[in-house]
């Protein structure tokens, strides 16, 4: 009998682990190590995005303004039982990226990029998923993006992607003298 409640009670604790796990958002220097990995390997040697080769790309390096970015919406979408790329009350990808500091401020080019999905049951499922599907992989070699941040939550999958180039020294100096004029729109 003794033995038949710590069998119980070792299987209520596993469960409560395994559902607690699975509500923790993943972020592990294992994690972002393996997601480089994956990424940097197919964008060094190139792939076929759907029916169009894509040649190789820099390898991207991790964020952590596009990781919090992606926990913020990989969270939203998982406590509001909702998928899409538009949040609920409205933002965009664009929003919730600008919203951790990632922004165009001081650069002379600013690009941003999202993958979502919802179900895989590890980073090589996910992966195999994006790189699968023609907008996803495009998104994950397309060489205007330098910079990477992903999520995991309760089943929910987020990717943010950024590019952002500087300024030259040159472009600078041309920028502070006043003889180039900055225009946001």
């Amino acid at each position: 009998m003794k033995h038949l409640i710590k069998s119980l009670f070792s299987l209520i604790l596993l469960f409560t682990g395994i559902n607690a796990y699975s509500q923790q958002t993943v972020s592990t220097p294992r994690f972002r190590r393996e997601f480089l990995e994956y990424i940097n390997h197919t964008r060094q040697i190139g792939c076929n995005c759907g029916i169009t080769y894509i040649p190789p790309a820099p390898p991207l390096v991790w964020n952590s303004q596009l990781e919090i970015a992606a926990i913020g919406h990989a969270q939203d979408m998982a406590n509001n039982n909702y998928f899409s790329h538009t949040s609920l009350d409205g933002r965009t990808m664009g929003d919730r990226i600008r919203a951790t500091g990632f922004t165009f401020t001081g650069y002379r080019s600013f690009t941003i990029g999202e993958n979502i999905a919802q179900g895989p049951q590890s980073i090589a499922e996910v992966m195999q998923g994006w790189f699968k599907s023609t907008g996803h992989c495009k998104n994950l070699m397309n060489p205007g993006f330098r910079e990477v941040g992903v999520a995991q939550y309760n089943g929910y999958w987020v990717q943010d992607f950024g590019g952002r180039e500087p300024f030259s020294a040159q472009e600078q100096k041309l920028i502070k003298s006043g003889k180039y004029r900055l225009i946001e729109n």
